[in-house]
């Protein structure tokens, strides 16, 4: 995990100004602490998106999140904004694309089938499927299958964000049944990391944790990014039939 940093003195005391004030002028220049935060979180959502998907727009849905953030913040928690008001930022962008609804229902097709193909051979095997097993679920060549996952891109998956953040955008007036369940989740998240091939689980947990690029983990691992965006599709992808597999136990 990078490390936290302490916030500043100046910011600190705009905070605890706008506390006391709620003063527009003190929170437009919380808002111009803070942009650069949109503009990252932008820069990172946007990879592997289709060409048509603007990076403005994803920074102003962004913006409109750091907004509501910096709105329900609550000082006195104790907790850092830059956690919290990334989950509402990133939050904000996801809830923008899945209003575009931009994905093709014949690729959509491929996606669910390829998804339910995981879910239904690892929880068979107990371990995770190889591309050779993949393959012959699903009916087609090896060949085929790497084409399904490049085509698949990282973009396809983003929701798995939704989980593997350290704290929920409503952490802070979450009550402590629903916060308990969700505090399961991850622990249930964090154990399928685990059980992923090595690879896989280096770079989930150097995209999602220490919060690297693409570019970043390719040049790590020496590794093209295209490679890396297709381990990290397959991870993804392996980590959702892990958490459906265990939503289907909870209900038996």
């Amino acid at each position: 995990m990078k490390k936290a940093e302490t916030p500043s003195a100046e910011i600190q005391d705009l905070w605890a100004l706008y506390r006391e004030t709620r003063a527009p002028e003190v929170r437009d220049k919380i808002v111009e602490k803070y942009l650069p935060l949109v503009n990252i979180i932008a820069g990172r959502v946007v990879v592997g998106l289709p060409a048509h998907v603007d990076r403005d727009d994803l920074v102003s849905s962004g913006f409109f999140g750091l907004l509501d953030a910096i709105e329900r913040y609550d000082v006195e928690r104790g907790n850092k904004f830059e956690t919290y008001g990334g989950v509402r930022i990133r939050g904000a962008m996801l809830d923008y694309l899945r209003t575009m609804d931009w994905i093709p229902v014949s690729k959509r097709q491929k996606i669910r089938r390829y998804e339910q193909a995981v879910t239904t051979l690892e929880g068979r095997l107990g371990r995770s499927a190889t591309d050779d097993e993949l393959a012959a679920e699903l009916k087609i060549s090896k060949k085929e299958l790497h084409d399904l996952v490049s085509q698949t891109n990282i973009a396809t998956v983003i929701p798995l964000e939704e989980y593997v953040r350290t704290e929920s955008p409503s952490s802070q007036t979450i009550d402590p049944e629903e916060n308990a369940e969700k505090n399961e989740l991850r622990d249930t998240l964090a154990e399928a990391i685990d059980q992923l091939p090595e690879k896989e689980r280096t770079v989930v947990s150097l995209y999602y944790y220490e919060e690297l690029t693409l570019k970043e983990i390719s040049l790590i691992l020496h590794l093209s990014e295209a490679r890396i965006s297709q381990l990290h599709t397959k991870a993804v992808f392996r980590l959702r039939g892990f958490l459906a597999r265990w939503k289907k136990s909870l209900m038996e």
